[in-house]
């Protein structure tokens, strides 16, 4: 089996293995560029990234624990802890489920937005190789993550 990664006889990467490399040298990519940007987060609002994972998952509307869970790739007793604290500091509440009292939605407060307003104002800027880059690379990689997400521009 060849090396991930490696070249076949006329020196071409295969498409999948090719498809895996790029994904993995940019999902590292995006988590290194991030860490000046998570621990000032983390110092303005004073809670764990965790805890802002799970209130960012509940800016669009009440989820279930279990939909919390699976929304910020956690499991259900972690999400309950989150969710635990995050309501003590009251930044959500637990209501019953408009559609099936016997269940228990999470819902962001006002409280829990003025946090998420607080991590939208750190500034982020962009890494190196993005200023550095010619409008028509920027304008292909917009192009690709727009079309990938179905958000066309």
């Amino acid at each position: 089996m060849p090396e991930p990664g490696a070249a076949d006889e006329h020196g071409a990467v295969p498409h999948d293995e090719l498809v895996a490399q790029v994904w993995r040298e940019l999902t590292s990519f995006v988590t290194d560029s991030r860490d000046a940007w998570r621990r000032t987060v983390v110092a303005e609002t004073g809670l764990p990234f965790s805890r802002i994972r799970v209130l960012k998952r509940l800016r669009n509307g009440p989820l279930t624990i279990t939909e919390i869970a699976h929304a910020a790739t956690i499991d259900a007793p972690a999400a309950s802890v989150a969710v635990s604290d995050l309501e003590s500091a009251g930044y959500v509440v637990r209501e019953p489920s408009s559609s099936d009292r016997r269940r228990k939605e999470v819902r962001i407060t006002d409280a829990g937005r003025e946090v998420l307003q607080t991590v939208w104002d750190v500034d982020d800027p962009a890494p190196d190789v993005l200023t550095t880059a010619s409008t028509a690379e920027l304008e292909l990689l917009h192009k690709m993550f727009t079309r990938s997400s179905g958000r066309e521009a």
